[in-house]
């Protein structure tokens, strides 16, 4: 008898629990009538998770003011670079932006793509970092997936568009201060590596 009024219970806190997940995700959809605010809407932008992400399309956000190196490339295409941060785990994280100052689309990317062994190929894996003092050359991480940590989903850069740019690598031991930077396309640059 005691079996039975536990199969009831059970059968009621089944009932109850549905009951309450059914009104918590009814809470958690939004007003579909209501009109989207244009801009309120985001920008998809590449992150550390190596995923593969479209480049946002045009410049939204405040520029960072600190730039470290200034990279030419053809076409009127410009690397700027506001940081080579040293990580806690070992890495070397590169950030700044690409710009297109030109009149047209800039489309070739391929040369900045490296050898992408997943995904679309679309990506700034090509960069590399070379160490003078210690004769290394570092070139971008990847996962376990084989994807780049960097900036993916490059394809083109409008005229006038601004795209975050960043690149992870083994960072160089603690006694290397300064690296020399170098994305295919663009010049190559001596960075100094801060943290």
């Amino acid at each position: 008898m005691s079996i039975r009024r536990m199969v009831k219970v059970r059968g009621g806190m089944a009932v109850v629990s549905a009951a309450v997940m059914a009104l918590t995700l009814a809470g958690c959809g939004g007003d579909s009538n209501k009109p989207k605010d244009p801009q309120k809407s985001s920008t998809p932008q590449s992150q550390g998770s190596g995923s593969q992400n479209p480049a946002p399309s045009a410049s939204q956000g405040s520029e960072p003011t600190e730039v470290i190196a200034t990279l030419n490339g053809q076409e009127g295409m410009t690397l700027l670079i506001n940081s080579a941060r040293r990580d806690p785990g070992g890495f070397l994280t590169v950030t700044g932006q690409i710009k297109n100052t030109g009149s047209q689309s800039y489309k070739d990317t391929v040369a900045w793509r490296g050898i992408e062994l997943k995904g679309t190929g679309e990506s700034v894996a090509g960069a590399t970092l070379v160490d003078k003092a210690g004769k290394k050359r570092y070139y971008v991480l990847r996962d376990t997936e084989s994807r780049c940590l960097c900036t993916t989903g490059v394809s083109s850069v409008d005229a006038g568009q601004v795209i975050p740019f960043f690149a992870q690598f083994p960072a160089p031991p603690a006694s290397t201060t300064e690296v020399e930077f170098s994305l295919p396309t663009f010049a190559t640059a001596a960075v100094k590596i801060s943290g």
